[in-house]
């Protein structure tokens, strides 16, 4: 049984090596908010494991068997933050911080009946995928917001990190996954985009919210 430290680890190197396809240790030193020397003496845990391939001065990468462990710790916290909103109605702003301490709890028949009682969901409730108990995560080919074009009609079906005062904004502008949105306008000067959705005419919405948004056609 892994340390819920030693995990978070694993996570952070997961998300890291998703959005770069390689990570540092200053990177990851960065993202959990502690000491490049305390990151380099975990790395080096991690390395007996067999989890991380490291050299010094080179990239960490993850193994096979550490994306595999990493991929496990995320379908419970994805699954859980999607118990919290389906099961318990919790808002999608809410479920993050409960979730990242019910992530560590090692009892996969736990994790299983939750997953079997919200009907084996494919995503959890901000859109990003759930790994299946091999630890595959579905691809998915969504697209930015702000890569559409005036007279586009698409559908929010993700989001790209999730924080707390990004899901606050959205809530504020009533905008959840599943509605459908139609771009009016684009402005050149700063990529910010006018759109109506749902019971929202002429929304503006500025380009790093756009870029957030991930959307299919219609």
């Amino acid at each position: 049984m892994r340390s819920p430290t030693e995990e978070n680890y694993l996570k952070a190197l997961f998300h890291l090596s998703n959005d770069k396809a390689e990570a540092n240790i200053s990177e990851l030193s960065a993202l959990l908010q502690v000491s490049k020397p305390t990151v380099n003496s975990m790395v080096k845990n991690l390395k007996k494991q067999g989890l991380v391939n490291y050299e010094k001065y080179k990239p960490l990468k993850l193994t096979e068997k550490g994306r595999k462990a990493a991929a496990l710790v995320l379908r419970k916290h994805r699954l859980t933050e999607m118990y919290l909103v389906d099961k318990m109605g919790f808002g999608w702003e809410e479920v993050h911080d409960i979730a990242e301490q019910i992530e560590h709890i090692d009892s996969p028949v736990f994790f299983e009946r939750m997953d079997e009682l919200l009907g084996y969901p494919r995503v959890d409730p901000h859109g990003s995928p759930i790994p299946d108990k091999e630890g595959t995560v579905e691809v998915q080919t969504y697209q930015s917001l702000s890569n559409c074009k005036p007279g586009d009609k698409v559908k929010l079906a993700a989001l790209m990190h999730s924080s707390a005062d990004f899901l606050a904004f959205l809530n504020s502008r009533e905008l959840s996954l599943g509605h459908e949105l139609h771009v009016v306008s684009l402005e050149s000067y700063d990529g910010s985009m006018v759109v109506n959705y749902h019971n929202h005419q002429a929304e503006t919405l500025s380009k790093t919210v756009c870029d957030r948004l991930l959307v299919e056609p219609i």
